[in-house]
């Protein structure tokens, strides 16, 4: 395609036919896009270090992705897992079982999309417990969609013009050491955010009332906070010792973003139920809840689903991105740069 007057008409019909409230980041009309390198329509480069928002870990147009892509396409597109099931749907799922930290038996199912794993993580967790309410976190980032909007922190521009949001949802600070919530210093703080959990129980929802409490081990939107490892193990134990289901939201810190293939690896804890999404097909369209089997068999034959959940399409596609990290190293990779 053309000169600076292509990209001008493109934005334009952009900006004719495009609400602005599906917004771009730039202005830039991608032509082609390999590795980490993006081609515009005007020939200009650029060096890519957003990847679709956490998407494209294993690069763009990775060779192994689109063979695997390719091949898929051209024996089925769609048969609807519920009503016809395909061996690679069972495969991800497996592997997902294996990958994912916790030494004892899980289950996983497949949506489409991080808002769509988070709906469905609560989803399951309220079914396993019997219990209405969802903690979450200052500046958490959890999606779009009803509960998962409920459940994420920003006003601006996420939430605001979209109430009344979902009910049940409290929030309480997250760890941020920089600038802590409660005046205090790490080390010799001793995690007092991790313990006010407890404090919280008397003061915003009783224990027995909470059916989960979501968090993300890295958060993105909220800066790429990283809290101390000690501050998960802690959480999760007061989780355990109330019936609360631990919920780790790896949606976008997940598949090697951390050097580790998950980023609750580095602070040593099982989730009962991770959601991952992004970067797991290499760029298609696929998310996972994987968590413990008593938990993820409580919902009844039906409960669960959606038309176009784990496309065989992007089941293919992620099983080629699982054979990149385990054949190319990509891990190693990551902990070099």
């Amino acid at each position: 395609m053309g000169d600076e007057k292509t990209k001008l008409l493109l934005l334009d019909e952009r900006n004719r036919h495009v609400p602005q409230g599906a917004y771009n980041i730039h202005p830039i009309f991608v032509e082609k896009a390999n590795g980490t390198i993006l081609t515009d329509v005007e020939g200009k480069e650029y060096i890519d270090f957003l990847g679709g928002i956490g998407v494209m870990n294993v690069g763009h147009c990775n060779e192994e992705v689109v063979k695997a892509i390719q091949d898929q396409a051209q024996k089925y597109i769609h048969t609807c897992f519920h009503a016809v099931t395909y061996e690679s749907y069972v495969e991800v799922a497996k592997r997902l079982n294996e990958l994912t930290p916790g030494d004892f038996p899980k289950k996983t199912m497949l949506v489409n999309s991080g808002a769509e794993a988070v709906e469905n993580a609560i989803k399951i967790a309220r079914h396993a417990t019997r219990r209405p309410a969802v903690i979450a976190f200052e500046n958490a980032f959890h999606g779009r969609t009803f509960m998962a909007l409920s459940l994420t922190s920003k006003m601006k521009p996420f939430k605001f013009g979209f109430s009344p949001y979902a009910a049940e949802v409290y929030r309480m600070p997250y760890a941020y050491c920089y600038r802590c919530d409660f005046g205090l210093e790490y080390p010799s703080c001793e995690i007092r955010c991790a313990y006010f959990l407890r404090e919280f129980f008397h003061t915003h929802i009783s224990a027995e009332q909470v059916a989960a409490l979501i968090i993300e081990p890295v958060q993105g939107e909220g800066g790429c906070v990283i809290p101390p490892k000690e501050y998960f193990t802690l959480l999760h134990k007061i989780c355990h010792g109330n019936g609360i289901v631990f919920i780790a939201d790896e949606i976008q810190s997940g598949f090697g973003r951390t050097a580790r293939m998950f980023a609750m690896e580095h602070c040593d804890v099982a989730p009962d139920i991770m959601i991952m999404a992004k970067s797991i097909a290499g760029g298609l369209p696929l998310s996972a809840i994987t968590g413990k089997v008593g938990l993820m068999d409580r919902p009844q034959a039906g409960g669960l689903g959606g038309t176009f959940a784990g496309n065989p399409i992007s089941c293919r596609a992620a099983l080629a991105v699982f054979d990149q990290f385990q054949g190319k190293d990509l891990l190693a990779k990551a902990e070099k740069m």
